[in-house]
């Protein structure tokens, strides 16, 4: 009789049926039953047919690295070589190029994870580097633009406010910001957090094209009694404010013009199309804004003088008057 229990005992636990696994997006590892499931991170997921605008986001990320850390770097040896005559400015450029710097560096170690690692405790890391780029990049744009403003239209106040400590209490307040968001954005799982980037970004971008479109219009207006042409010094920072204006709607319109109306795409059409291109036209900002700031300049670190020669020669001939006109 136990000879029979015994068979009856080891026939259940033998052919007890083991339950299916659960798939591999929902547990990344995942053993039951002796059986191991490893899931590889992508970023690809859920974006297996629609690819285009992810790796559309990763040429710009790749073109950062080639050319935007170089030139952060030229951008901070420069502002560290004229810390004994700073502009206003410089602080704010400062940490700007140096968390395009910060976010530049990061690209490299996110293909080693995309290709390498495939793991999704680094990509939560990475989203720390993407939450700084998000809100560095426009909030210290917005003070720049802040101190110009007052600087044109406010000569008098900003005269009295000149002292660096009301700009370093201004960067440090925004790099709480910054890193609470960035923070917030590693963390996930927030209700609609997708639409506090909307708000700073929509916010932001029409304060800064406010600031620069009243900066022109005063320095057009500033011109001298009976005079057609305005000052050099003047059409110079005309020139140069204008530019700034065209970086700031090439880099930030296409984000403005298209995340507010997240609810009426698809969500597959938003998270692989729309998100990434638009995150794309702010991410190449971290190539563009130094390279101006450095355009400017009459002499750049580690650059050959003929080649900044050559540079501002191409860019004065069309202001030059012809030679010989009779």
């Amino acid at each position: 009789m136990w000879d029979l229990l015994n068979k009856y005992l080891t026939v259940n636990t033998t052919t007890t049926t083991t339950p299916p696994l659960p798939s591999t997006l929902d547990a990344p590892i995942e053993t039951l039953a002796n059986a191991t499931v490893v899931h590889h991170f992508s970023v690809f997921d859920g974006c297996d047919d629609m690819v285009e605008g992810i790796l559309f986001d990763l040429t710009v990320q790749t073109f950062n690295v080639v050319v935007g850390i170089p030139a952060n770097i030229m951008v901070m040896v420069i502002l560290i070589r004229n810390r004994h005559q700073p502009s206003t400015s410089d602080i704010f450029l400062g940490c700007l190029a140096f968390m395009d710097f910060y976010f530049g560096c990061m690209v490299p170690l996110i293909y080693l994870n995309l290709y390498y690692w495939e793991s999704m405790k680094m990509w939560s890391a990475f989203k720390f580097s993407y939450g700084v780029k998000d809100t560095s990049g426009p909030l210290f744009l917005s003070c720049i633009c802040l101190d110009r403003f007052v600087a044109v239209l406010c000569p008098i106040a900003f005269s009295q406010l000149k002292d660096n400590k009301y700009r370093i209490a201004l960067s440090v307040f925004v790099l709480c910001l910054t890193f609470a968001y960035a923070s917030a954005k590693t963390v996930g799982g927030l209700r609609d957090f997708e639409k506090v980037f909307t708000g700073e970004i929509l916010a932001s971008f029409t304060w800064m094209v406010f600031c620069n479109i009243a900066i022109l219009l005063a320095l057009k207006k500033s011109r001298g009694a009976g005079k057609d042409e305005m000052h050099p010094m003047k059409k110079k920072a005309f020139n140069m404010v204008l530019s700034i204006l065209a970086i700031i709607v090439f880099n930030y319109l296409p984000p403005v013009a298209l995340f507010p109306f997240q609810d009426y795409y698809p969500p597959h059409a938003f998270r692989c199309y729309v998100q990434p291109v638009g995150f794309a036209f702010v991410n190449i900002s971290s190539s563009i804004q130094p390279l101006i700031y450095l355009s400017r300049l009459e002499k750049v670190p580690f650059l050959p003088d003929s080649c900044l020669k050559r540079w501002n020669t191409s860019k004065e001939k069309p202001d030059s008057p012809p030679v010989n006109a009779a």
